[in-house]
C-alpha cells in the first residue's frame, strides 16, 4: 500500500497538489503543511485544541440536553452520558494515533480516505461536512434559546419565540468571524471556555452539596432507571452523543494545530474525560433539584430553572450567561470545523477546487466557510432540535466506526509512510470495540434520523460516482 503516483483528479495538473512520498521522513515534512493555492497557518496550540474540544462538547451536553434527556431516561440520563463518553473515548484513542500520522485538515475524512480508499472517503467527507452542518444548526438553536432567555430574565415579553431567529442571526455572525482568521476564533474560544468552566465548577459544587442536604433539605432520590429499563437509557445515549463530537473536531482542524504529534492526542483524549465528568454530575444535580418529568417540561433552558431553585435569580442569571457562552462556543467551533471539512474534500478534488481557495488577506478558506455557513443557517431556521442532534450523531458515528476500521487496516498493512508518533494502547482491541460500539449506538436512534442519515450517505456516494471516480486517494498526501 505504498503511496501511488496515480491520478490526482480533475483540476490537479501541477505542483499545487500535495506531493506523494514514500518514506516516513518525507511524510513527516509533507503532512505538516497544507499545500495548494495557499496554506493554512498553524496558529492553534494545546490550549486552543482543548478549548475547541471542550468548548464544542460542553455546550449542548450541559445546557441544552439535561431537560430533554431526563424526560426520556430520568436520573439514568447520567448513565446515557457515561455510555456516550465511553464510546467517544474508544474512538478518540485510535483517532489520536491516526491524527499524529496524518495531521491534516479534514480529520476523520482524511484518515478514512487514505486508509480505506476514495469511495469510503468521499462518503465520509461529504457526510462529515453535512454532519457538522446539522450539529452546528442544533447548537445555534440552543444558543438562540439562551439568548431569548435573556429577554425573559429582563422582563421583556416577545411576541414570538426568539430561539430560531436569534440562532440564525448568530450563525451569520459566527461565519463572518471565522472568515477573519482562526487566531481570532481560537482566542475567543479560549476565553469563553475558561470563564465557562469556572461558572460550572462553582454551580455543580453547590448543587452537589445541596443534593446531599448540606444547604437544604435532603431529597428522596428518584428511581434511577426509568420504567422501560435500559432501552430508554440507550436511546437517550444515541440522542445525546452529539455532545461528544468535539474531540473529532480537534482532528478536523489538525492543519491549524501547532506541534500536532503532542497536542492532538492530548487535546482529544483530555477533552472527552473532562466533559464526561461534567455531564454525569450535571444530570445528577439537575434531577435532584426537580423530578425528571418536571425538568423535561423546562426544555432547552432547564438548567436556568435548576440554578433558580438553588440560589434564586442571581443563579438563574449566572447560568443564562454560562449557557450563552457554552452554546456560542459549540456553534463557533463547529462552524470552523465544518468549513475545514469542505476545504479538505475540495483539496482532494472530490468537489470543485474553488472550495479550497484561501483568502490571502486573512488566510482562511472563504469559499468553504460559505458552503458551511449557508446550509447551517438554513437548518437552524427549522428549529428541529432533537432531529438535528440525532442526524449529526448518525453521520459522525458512521465516520467513527470507519476510523477504527482504518486504524486496523493500516496497522495490518504497515505502509512505509504510516509512522504515528502516538500509538493507541491495545490498538486492535480498542479500535474493534470502538467500531462495534459506534454501529450499535445507531440502532437506538429514531427511524427518521436514520433515514435522513442514510439519504445523505447515498447522495454522497452518488456524487462520488458522478464526479470523482478517477480520483485515487489511498496513500496520497
Amino acid at each position: 500500500m505504498a503511496p501511488p503516483d496515480g491520478p490526482r483528479g480533475p483540476g490537479s495538473d501541477g505542483p499545487s497538489d500535495a506531493a506523494d512520498l514514500d518514506a516516513p521522513d518525507g511524510l513527516a515534512d509533507a503532512v505538516d503543511v497544507d499545500t495548494g493555492e495557499g496554506e493554512l497557518e498553524r496558529t492553534i496550540g494545546l490550549s486552543g485544541g482543548l478549548a475547541i474540544g471542550i468548548g464544542t462538547m460542553i455546550g449542548a451536553g450541559i445546557f441544552v440536553f439535561p431537560g430533554l434527556a431526563a424526560e426520556n431516561a430520568g436520573p439514568a440520563a447520567s448513565l446515557s452520558f457515561a455510555i456516550g463518553g465511553v464510546v467517544a473515548l474508544l474512538v478518540a484513542l485510535p483517532t489520536s494515533e491516526l491524527a499524529t500520522a496524518m495531521p491534516r485538515s479534514g480529520g476523520g475524512y482524511f484518515f478514512i480516505s487514505r486508509g480505506l480508499g476514495t469511495a469510503p472517503g468521499a462518503v465520509v467527507g461529504i457526510g462529515l461536512w453535512l454532519g457538522l452542518v446539522f450539529a452546528s444548526a442544533f447548537y445555534l438553536v440552543g444558543l438562540g434559546s439562551y439568548a431569548g432567555q435573556v429577554f425573559l430574565e429582563a422582563g421583556i415579553a416577545l411576541p414570538v419565540d426568539p430561539a430560531v431567529p436569534l440562532g440564525v442571526a448568530f450563525g451569520v455572525g459566527l461565519t463572518a468571524l471565522s472568515l477573519l482568521g482562526t487566531e481570532n476564533t481560537a482566542s475567543l474560544q479560549n476565553a469563553i471556555v475558561a470563564v465557562l468552566l469556572v461558572i460550572l465548577t462553582l454551580f455543580l459544587s453547590y448543587g452537589g452539596l445541596d443534593a446531599l442536604g448540606v444547604f437544604g433539605a435532603e431529597r428522596t432520590p428518584e428511581r434511577f432507571l426509568p420504567p422501560g429499563g435500559m432501552l430508554p437509557v440507550l436511546r437517550t445515549a444515541a440522542l445525546v452523543f452529539t455532545s461528544y463530537l468535539g474531540f473529532a473536531q480537534v482532528a478536523t482542524v489538525a492543519g491549524d494545530i501547532t506541534e500536532p504529534s503532542r497536542n492532538l492526542p492530548l487535546a482529544m483524549v483530555a477533552s472527552v474525560l473532562v466533559v464526561g465528568v461534567f455531564y454525569v454530575v450535571t444530570v445528577l444535580v439537575a434531577t435532584s433539584a426537580f423530578g425528571s418529568a418536571r425538568l423535561g417540561e423546562f426544555g432547552e433552558t432547564a438548567m436556568v430553572e435548576v440554578a433558580r431553585a438553588f440560589v434564586g435569580r442571581p443563579g438563574a442569571i449566572a447560568i443564562v450567561v454560562a449557557g450563552l457562552l457554552a452554546t456560542f462556543s459549540s456553534a463557533n467551533a463547529s462552524i470552523l470545523s465544518a468549513s475545514r471539512a469542505v476545504y479538505a474534500v475540495s483539496r482532494d478534488d472530490l468537489v470543485p477546487e474553488a472550495a479550497s481557495r484561501i483568502n490571502l488577506r486573512y488566510g482562511t478558506p472563504h469559499v468553504a466557510l460559505g458552503l458551511a455557513g449557508g446550509p447551517i443557517v438554513v437548518l437552524a431556521a427549522t428549529g428541529r432540535v432533537e432531529l438535528l442532534a440525532e442526524v449529526a450523531s448518525f453521520l459522525h458515528l458512521v465516520m467513527y466506526g470507519l476510523i477504527c476500521v482504518a486504524l486496523i487496516r493500516l496497522r495490518r498493512a504497515r505502509p512505509d509512510w504510516y509512522a504515528p508518533s502516538f500509538r493507541c494502547p491495545a490498538g486492535f482491541a480498542v479500535a474493534g470495540c470502538g467500531a462495534l460500539a459506534s454501529v450499535a449506538l445507531i440502532a437506538f436512534m429514531r427511524p427518521a434520523s436514520i433515514g435522513i442519515g442514510v439519504a445523505v450517505m447515498v447522495a454522497a456516494y452518488g456524487w462520488y460516482r458522478h464526479y470523482a471516480t478517477d480520483v485515487e486517494l489511498e496513500g496520497r498526501f
